[in-house]
């Protein structure tokens, strides 16, 4: 059975070592879970009963494309307006509690390992339910339209109801579990889970354009970012910039699973900031 490692925040005790892993560096922020303590949380307006981690947002010459919330909720809080970003899209993955999500009036209750996608222009609320604190990601971005594409309809699963498919040529031991066909333009970002059985690998410097965010959802391994190997287990966060070399052992007794952002799909701007323009 699949566990989702969740934040439950307090403070480290007076009699503890200030320092940790946490880094941030021009290609990678690295926020271990120790850093996940009360005196960082925030609160949205519209949201009853809320905390949340904000752990990721758009930063110029950094990650741009998205943002990343742990969200926290007591039963019976939740939102009827979550957000009034115009043209968001949005991915919510449960950790533990029960919600109930509606999207466009229709119900969907979801609990640990629970999806969501939510398309930009769709009304939508969250509920709380049970006696427990629901908790789960929101990752947001602006959804970028492309010509003679429709924006994808909204949708519900689990983890559980979606198959883990290994990478070729490597016994089993690495492999993704995919909520979107990655052939389908319609959607201009991935949320995943990839997970490695112990000893797997990453066994390349993998290089790439596409931004990251990655939560760790379970185990521990070793992480190459950039040029730095760093040890990480369950509740630790990785955010990527633009090619940011990534590598990975997983060097713990159990699975090594994380849940994974990256963005997709479309044409590079060739106009806006950095961009080339030509001379007039």
């Amino acid at each position: 059975m699949s566990t989702y490692y969740t934040p439950t925040g307090g403070l480290p005790a007076q009699t503890s070592l200030m320092t940790q892993r946490a880094v941030f560096t021009t290609a990678y922020a690295f926020i271990p879970k120790g850093c996940f303590s009360d005196i960082v949380v925030s609160y949205l307006p519209g949201w009853r009963d809320t905390r949340l981690w904000l752990i990721a947002r758009p930063m110029s010459g950094f990650s741009e494309t998205f943002s990343q919330y742990v969200m926290e909720v007591a039963p019976g809080g939740g939102s009827d307006a979550p957000d009034a970003e115009t043209g968001a899209e949005h991915v919510l993955f449960i950790t533990g509690g029960l919600i109930t999500l509606t999207i466009d009036g229709v119900g969907y209750e979801l609990d640990a390992g629970g999806y969501a996608f939510i398309p930009p222009g769709a009304k939508w609320t969250v509920l709380a339910e049970g006696n427990q604190p629901a908790r789960f990601h929101w990752i947001r971005k602006l959804y970028e339209p492309a010509p003679g594409v429709e924006i994808p309809p909204a949708f519900v699963t689990t983890e559980k109801d979606q198959p883990l498919r290994t990478m070729p040529d490597t016994g089993g031991v690495w492999g993704t579990t995919r909520f979107v066909d990655p052939t389908d333009t319609r959607y201009d970002m991935h949320v995943n889970i990839v997970t490695f059985q112990p000893g797997g690998v990453i066994p390349f410097e993998e290089t790439h354009v596409m931004e990251h965010g990655l939560y760790v959802l379970e185990g521990k391994a070793v992480y190459k970012l950039n040029q730095d190997w760093v040890e990480v287990e369950a509740g630790d966060f990785m955010w990527l910039r633009a090619y940011c070399p990534q590598a990975c052992y997983a060097a713990g007794p159990g699975p090594f699973r994380y849940l994974l952002y990256k963005d997709v799909n479309r044409h590079a701007h060739l106009r806006g900031p950095g961009a080339y323009r030509p001379a007039r």
